[in-house]
C-alpha cells in the first residue's frame, strides 16, 4: 500500500485532487488509518484513476465521470455521450472563431479610422411578443409618427396607456426617398382587440439579431446604420428580415439629442 503522498507522486495527481476524488466517491482509498486518518492507495487503482483523468481531459464534469464509472453504461450510451460532448466542443470552437472574427474586424476598424467607434454591436435573441400594428406606404420616414398617434388613440379607447415598447419596422429592402413601406408597432397585453386597420398579432422573434444603441437625433441615423451593416458584413452574418427601430427614449421631434434608439437587424451566419 502507498501513502497518499507517494500515490500522488506515482500518478502525478495532486493530493488535493485525490482528496476531492475521495470525497466525491470517484476514487476511494484502499484503507484509512482509524487513528491518524491517513489514506492508503494501491497501484491496482491506477487504471481507474487514469480513466478519470481521460474523461476529465475530454471535458466531462466530475459528476458526469462519477456516473460513467459507477453505472452500467453500455457502448451505445457511451457513444451517445461522446457525440454530445463532440457537438458541445464544436459549438465552442465556432463561438471562439466568431469572436476571433469580431476582434479582427474591430482591429481593422481602428486601423482604418484611428479612433474608437461610438457604437458597440451585440448579437442577442429576440422573443415573440404581442403587438398592435399599422402598416402603410408612407410619403417619407418621419410620417410614421402619424401611425403611432393613431395607435395611441385607438388603444387609449380600450384603456391601454402603457406599452412594453414602441418600434418601427421598415420593410423595404433599401433606402427610399418616398413610398416607404413602414409599420408602427406597440407592445400590448394579450387579448387586446384590433380592427380592420389596426392588427394585433404576435411579432416574430429571432434567434439572432444584430443591434446598436444610438444616442441622439434621428437625423444622425445614417452613421449608426452604416456602422451596424458594416459590422454585419465583416463578421460573417447576413440580414434575413426587416430592420426594426426601438424607441427607448424618443418623441415626435426629428432633431433631439436626448433620444435613445436601438436599431436591429435579424441575422444569420453566412
Amino acid at each position: 500500500m502507498l501513502k497518499i503522498g507517494d500515490f500522488s507522486k506515482l500518478s502525478q495527481v495532486s493530493i488535493k485532487a485525490l482528496r476531492l476524488y475521495d470525497e466525491m466517491g470517484l476514487l476511494k482509498p484502499i484503507s484509512v488509518d482509524h487513528f491518524t486518518g491517513y489514506r492508503f492507495y494501491s497501484v491496482s487503482q491506477l487504471p481507474r484513476l487514469h480513466r478519470i483523468l481521460a474523461f476529465k481531459d475530454l471535458g466531462f464534469s466530475l459528476e458526469q465521470i462519477l456516473q460513467l464509472l459507477n453505472e452500467e453504461i453500455s457502448i451505445e450510451q457511451m457513444r451517445g455521450m461522446l457525440r454530445i460532448k463532440q457537438a458541445d466542443l464544436q459549438q465552442l470552437i465556432e463561438e471562439e472563431q466568431a469572436r476571433l472574427i469580431r476582434v479582427a474586424a474591430r482591429l481593422r476598424q481602428i486601423e482604418q479610422e484611428n479612433v474608437m467607434s461610438d457604437y458597440e454591436v451585440i448579437i442577442k435573441k429576440s422573443e415573440p411578443i404581442t403587438v398592435a400594428s399599422i402598416r402603410e406606404i408612407l410619403p417619407n420616414y418621419f410620417a410614421i409618427t402619424q401611425l403611432f398617434q393613431e395607435l395611441y388613440q385607438f388603444l387609449g379607447q380600450q384603456g391601454i396607456t402603457k406599452f412594453g415598447y414602441d418600434a418601427a419596422i421598415w420593410h423595404d429592402l433599401g433606402y427610399k426617398e418616398s413610398d416607404v413601406d413602414a409599420e408602427a408597432v406597440l407592445a400590448v397585453p394579450s387579448g387586446t382587440k384590433g380592427n380592420d386597420r389596426i392588427k394585433v398579432y404576435e411579432l416574430q422573434g429571432y434567434e439572432a439579431i444584430a443591434c446598436v444603441v444610438h444616442h441622439g437625433s434621428y437625423q444622425d441615423f445614417p452613421k449608426a446604420y452604416e456602422h451596424l451593416l458594416t459590422w454585419i458584413e465583416n463578421n460573417g452574418y447576413r440580414c434575413i428580415g426587416a430592420n426594426r427601430e426601438f424607441y427607448i427614449q424618443g418623441g415626435s421631434e426629428f432633431d433631439n439629442e436626448s433620444y435613445i434608439t436601438e436599431i436591429q437587424f435579424p441575422v444569420e451566419r453566412v
